[in-house]
């Protein structure tokens, strides 16, 4: 609709323009990478806008912001990026404003959750541009087994877990606290006690009594009572819990939507549930988003607006989704997949998401404040481990990274 209108003048004999795009890859091999996504759309873009050339370069998640950082510190940022964390560049103010780039209908029609974390003083920096929510995967088979029913309290789960073990269960319940993605399975159990790494005005509140008293419970009721498996939560990555669930090793873990399809592939017959609470299920589920940003150092930000408009198209959203297993992140294109059978999959993280929650993206300091609780978050819940000396000292790195 408005690519059309932000078209106008790109063409028309001026000079060439060649945007470039860093992006990162969402697929698990080269028969899905996201290289495959870009040059499609891309050579769908180009045909209709002879005076721009778009120049997509996928990393790995791995590499995908440190190779950003590596050419804005060189002087050679590219036109957009599409990564993990925005804040650090807005603040230092070298980002576009989405008000520069599209129009206040195209803003409108992002996820409200989603749109509200990638904003800096009332100001949209961050265009979100994946999401995920998190609920809990069960193993049906093994609850069958035991018969169980799905909980939806702390005290249910445990007992469910002791079940579980009982039946020889390798991982009753799976905590991945190592360091691949520990900020997240926290972050979805403090939710779950009430807490979270901020209070209602979005100052942290690490070391809140909510959050003591989660962790309390982690560390007496499940991880001292041997509940977690084999591996100590503090050395359990999420990559390989998700294979342990997939190999029929593991009864219950918090998940996102590719999980599904890893199990699948697996055969494993699987149901998912809103994550227990400590006295029913929890009302906010964790949010993640991925996003999209401009940068200033070059320009164009016409021919920026213009190519964003048409990733954002109702179309090439929903195609993103579906080839990755992800919540689009606009209300058009959620719309559609709620109502579309072929999704009815992903119903069940589309329902959460608008009552989710996400982290502190819009801080700076949230980098750093994730990296130390990677490190020490696992030890608050060991055997001997002291949650309230650990959220304190996350608390006072909180503070000081403010």
């Amino acid at each position: 609709m408005t690519a059309v209108l932000g078209g106008c003048g790109l063409g028309g004999g001026s000079d060439e323009v060649t945007l470039r795009l860093v992006a990162a890859d969402y697929g698990d091999s080269s028969a899905n990478s996201s290289q495959k996504y870009w040059d499609k759309l891309v050579k769908e873009y180009e045909a209709e806008h002879s005076g721009v050339r778009i120049d997509v370069s996928v990393y790995s998640w791995t590499d995908v912001d440190r190779r950003v950082k590596e050419l804005v510190d060189a002087g050679k940022a590219p036109d957009m990026a599409q990564i993990g964390a925005y804040a650090d560049y807005a603040d230092k103010g070298l980002l576009y404003k989405a008000d520069d780039l599209i129009g206040i209908r195209e803003q409108a029609d992002f996820v409200a959750q989603l749109a509200s974390a990638g904003r800096i003083n009332g100001m949209q920096y961050g265009m979100p541009f994946a999401a995920s929510t998190r609920l809990l995967f069960y193993n049906k088979t093994l609850f069958a087994d035991a018969g169980l029913t799905p909980p939806t309290t702390w005290k249910q789960l445990a007992a469910d877990a002791e079940a579980l073990k009982a039946d020889g269960v390798k991982y009753p319940y799976a905590l991945p606290l190592g360091p691949e993605e520990a900020q997240a399975e926290t972050m979805q159990w403090l939710l779950s006690g009430g807490g979270g790494y901020v209070d209602s005005v979005g100052t942290y509140g690490i070391d809140s009594g909510e959050n003591v008293t989660t962790l309390t419970w982690l560390r007496d009721d499940l991880v001292g009572k041997g509940l977690t498996g084999p591996v100590a939560p503090e050395n359990l990555n999420r990559a390989a819990a998700f294979s342990a669930f997939a190999a029929g090793d593991v009864g219950m873990l918090n998940g996102h939507p590719s999980l599904m399809k890893t199990a699948a592939a697996k055969r494993l017959k699987f149901g998912m549930v809103p994550m227990p609470g400590a006295h029913g299920e929890t009302k906010n589920s964790m949010g993640v988003a991925d996003w999209m940003m401009a940068f200033r150092q070059n320009g164009h930000a016409e021919q920026v607006g213009d190519f964003l408009d048409f990733v954002y198209s109702e179309k090439n959203v929903l195609a993103f989704s579906r080839e990755y297993d992800l919540l689009p992140v606009t209300n058009s294109a959620s719309s559609v997949m709620s109502r579309a059978s072929r999704d009815a999959d992903l119903k069940p993280f589309l329902d959460a998401l608008p009552d989710s929650e996400l982290p502190p993206v819009g801080k700076t300091s949230w980098a750093s404040v994730s990296a130390a609780v990677k490190k020490r978050i696992g030890s608050a819940v060991s055997s001997g481990g002291s949650p309230s000396e650990v959220l304190r000292a996350l608390q006072l790195t909180a503070q000081k990274a403010e």
